[in-house]
């Protein structure tokens, strides 16, 4: 198995003294262990680790897992293609605290996970033998409980409560593992997976058994978000200062990200197999990077990166500007050929994942195509401003968020204006008919 990609790799420019202290800092500070969730990348990590480095926590005490094969299968013990069982996931968080404890020689680490990261975190410590390894694990919209208790729908899935695997980890005193701290973030009432109907589920009308408080554990510190969906719960930026809090014991001085003046991007480019999201590297995928017009997304002179992968999928390093805003032309076989504009990249990171956007069913009529996504949490009716060219989008239902993408299909060669909230970003059309795509990928 390829180590995780480390978080971040800056230019050094330290003077002794100033290194010299970082050392020191970085040595009393135990290493955290991002875990993502299911069907997720190391990648989702990225502004969160930004987050913790502009408050002075050491870049280099800031590590996230790249789970192979990031969806469970249908069964938790049963091996499914593309998918991935329980005890697959343990193995690979297991490898990494090894890894991560003998290159920065401490004698524990911290976990942080998010959703079904959560399953594999727990299952480690009770029974992959990880307990003396790990401080603190902050489980964030972790499905503790699950996400339905019952005996008809997700028989022997790792996110039916009922399950011999959920019943297992929630057999301990206070449902927690001897040694460790635990803490849970979640929702107050806005999380699709911790619902009292199973509608978001499928199943409308059916009670879930779970309810909002289903993340929370008897013998952990629970906090209770308002307002913030399943996503925003370990990636969002809501739940960052309780977040902050719970790994270094300290309130965060800001929430915003301070900005590098050079800062190198690094990542690995992944795709699908058969229809599931894997993260594995695809070889052969080339990425040239522009410079883009914040307003129109027009090019703006040559291109500033461009490399063709290898065998791991690594497509940099590349040197940003923080200034500007960028698009990433990914041509990788197989896929169209993706379009995906970014707002601006402040901070150096080796966790700017790509993955190329297949074209659906619907997309062969249409002359060009375009997605707005938002990986680190979902578009809520009512909660969020979620427009296209100034118009608000159509596709986003009311309630519970539950959706992170929205579709728009016209003309090639325009300029499409995607905004959430304050965020936005300009990008450009291009010909279905020439096998490209355009993707919004929102920051926040």
């Amino acid at each position: 198995m390829k180590p995780a990609l480390r978080l971040g790799r800056r230019p050094f420019m330290l003077a002794a003294l100033a290194a010299t202290a970082t050392r020191a800092a970085a040595a009393d500070t135990l290493p955290v262990i991002f875990v993502h969730g299911n069907g997720d990348t190391a990648g989702l990590w990225i502004t969160t680790a930004w987050r913790f480095e502009s408050n002075g926590f050491p870049h280099d005490r800031l590590f996230a897992l790249d789970l192979r094969y990031p969806l469970a299968g249908a069964v938790f013990d049963r091996p499914q293609p593309g998918r991935s069982t329980a005890a697959a996931e343990m193995t690979q968080l297991a490898d990494e605290v090894t890894r991560v404890k003998s290159l920065t020689r401490a004698a524990k680490v911290v976990l942080v996970a998010q959703s079904r990261g959560g399953n594999t975190a727990r299952n480690y410590l009770k029974n992959g033998g990880g307990a003396p390894h790990v401080s603190l694990a902050v489980l964030c919209g972790a499905v503790n409980h699950g996400v339905i208790v019952s005996d008809e729908h997700l028989v022997g899935s790792e996110f039916n409560g009922a399950s011999a695997f959920m019943r297992d980890l929630n057999s301990t005193p206070g449902e927690i593992v001897e040694g460790v701290r635990f803490v849970t973030i979640r929702s107050d009432a806005n999380d699709k997976y911790a619902q009292p109907d199973a509608k978001y589920l499928g199943w409308p009308g059916t009670p879930t058994g779970v309810g909002f408080a289903g993340p929370a554990l008897a013998g952990a510190e629970n906090v209770v978000m308002p307002g913030i969906d399943h996503r925003e719960t370990g990636y969002g930026i809501a739940a960052f200062p309780p977040l902050f809090r719970a790994v270094t014991g300290l309130a965060p001085t800001s929430r915003a990200i301070t900005a590098e003046a050079a800062p190198v991007l690094n990542g690995k480019v992944s795709g699908f197999e058969g229809d599931v999201p894997t993260n594995i590297g695809i070889d052969g995928a080339r990425v040239t990077v522009y410079r883009v017009n914040p307003v129109s997304a027009a090019r703006q002179g040559e291109a500033m990166h461009d490399r063709t992968t290898g065998p791991d999928g690594i497509w940099g390093p590349f040197t940003a500007d923080p200034a500007s805003c960028h698009e990433f032309v990914l041509a990788a076989p197989g896929y169209p050929v993706t379009h995906i504009y970014r707002g601006k990249l402040p901070r150096s990171s080796d966790l700017l994942h790509l993955r190329p956007k297949p074209f659906t069913k619907d997309d062969a009529a249409a002359e060009a195509v375009l997605t707005m996504t938002r990986p680190r949490g979902y578009f809520g009716a009512g909660r969020d401003e979620v427009s296209l060219n100034g118009q608000p989008v159509s596709d986003v239902p009311p309630g519970v968020p539950t959706v992170s993408t929205t579709r728009f299909a016209g003309a090639t060669g325009r300029t499409v204006i995607g905004t959430f909230n304050d965020e936005t970003i300009a990008a450009r059309t291009w010909p279905v008919a020439e096998n490209h795509a355009s993707v919004i990928e929102i920051t926040g």
